[in-house]
């Protein structure tokens, strides 16, 4: 399959996220908002699209393995943790390279948001819903934060249970991450593709693509390069009627990330995963506004828009795509938890979707957007 388009909704160069930071912290003074702290990730990892992998097929081993269904969420955090404990103990795979996804099925229907406020400061983090009125396709392999064709998310049992539609995903943690800073081409396509096998198809990577990666990008925009995107250390699924919690190892001796290496830094995650979800502030932000500038301002905001509609009804061949993008930069007395924006956007977008996506020690790119594309493998 050809490579996805590029995405229309990640334009460094003509939008930064309007908020953000690293988590909900006091500010010395209003100098240092749009900053972040630097904290320790919560696990190393590797770059699946390192240079070891060019020509280089699927990973050797792909697997997904269901172990049986938990009452709840803390159940299925003891199960995960008692099978990767198995795995340290048991002889290494003798192929260099592959992904096992570890899924336990929950009886309780847990809020993936809420799961993910309860997770702290663990890096890397994503989150993606679907929209109400139109689920995701079945199943995808790759969930880009743009602009494209389809919405929604998909329908997938496990471990013999019942088809549920997948309401949201949360994750945390890096079993691979996917990151470079040329613009995205097939050579990444096929490197991504690796590690997502047809026969293992709850195995995804989450992410995004710059909009224009020739171009000049902000400091806020540097850990994701030209594009990001990670398979989850940690996942939760939230289905209509139950949950999924499930855990991916990940290791290709080609770049550097041994069977050893992954393992240990499975298990130093899984011991810092909470069970019990936090409930989130979804009706405010507890901040304060101190100053707001907008880039462009109105008066030339609307002369792009004026100039463009122009162009639009003068039929200019010229004219392929128009994107008027406005950078909002807010100055508040706190620094933003991505987490409850996130949360407050979700009660704000009936018919939209919600996502987030932030890298180790990384501002968060959180967004409420009605397109979504999806790729599969």
């Amino acid at each position: 399959m050809a490579p996805p388009p590029p995405p229309r909704t990640l334009s460094p160069s003509s939008s930064s996220p309007s908020l953000r930071s690293s988590g909900r912290r006091p500010l010395p003074s209003a100098r240092l908002v749009g900053r972040w702290v630097q904290r320790p990730s919560c696990s190393l990892s590797m770059n699946g699209c390192g240079a070891a992998v060019a020509g280089a097929g699927a990973v050797a081993v792909r697997e997904t393995r269901a172990l049986p269904a938990a009452g709840a969420a803390g159940d299925a955090v003891g199960q995960l943790r008692e099978a990767v404990a198995a795995l340290e103990a048991a002889d290494p795979p003798a192929s260099p390279s592959g992904i096992i996804r570890i899924e336990v099925p929950v009886r309780q229907r847990g809020d993936a948001v809420e799961w993910l406020h309860a997770q702290g400061d663990l890096r890397a983090r994503c989150f993606f819903s679907a929209r109400a009125a139109a689920p995701l396709p079945e199943c995808p392999a790759l969930a880009i934060a743009s602009a494209g064709n389809g919405n929604g998310n998909g329908a997938g049992g496990v471990g013999g249970e019942q088809r549920q539609r997948p309401v949201s995903v949360a994750g945390v943690g890096s079993a691979v991450f996917f990151r470079g800073t040329e613009p995205f081409s097939l050579r990444d396509w096929r490197a991504i593709k690796r590690f997502l096998p047809r026969d293992c198809p709850l195995i995804r990577a989450y992410g995004a693509i710059r909009f224009d990666a020739t171009s000049d990008h902000s400091v806020e925009w540097e850990e994701f390069g030209s594009f990001y995107f990670i398979v989850p250390q940690v996942e939760y699924n939230e289905l209509e009627e139950s949950s999924v919690l499930a855990t991916t190892i990940a290791w290709d001796d080609s770049l550097s990330w041994t069977w050893q290496n992954a393992v240990k830094e499975l298990q130093s995650t899984l011991q810092k995963i909470s069970s019990s979800p936090i409930k989130v502030n979804n009706s405010t932000l507890q901040t304060t506004i101190l100053n707001l500038n907008h880039v462009p301002t109105k008066a030339s905001w609307d002369l792009a828009v004026t100039k463009a509609l122009q162009m639009i009804k003068g039929k200019q061949r010229e004219l392929v795509k128009v994107v008027l993008a406005r950078c909002s930069r807010y100055i508040t007395d706190t620094c933003i938890d991505p987490v409850e924006l996130l949360a407050c956007l979700k009660v704000e977008g009936q018919n939209a979707y919600q996502f987030c996506i932030q890298p180790p020690d990384a501002p968060a790119f959180v967004g409420n957007s009605s397109n979504y594309f999806i790729g599969n493998t």
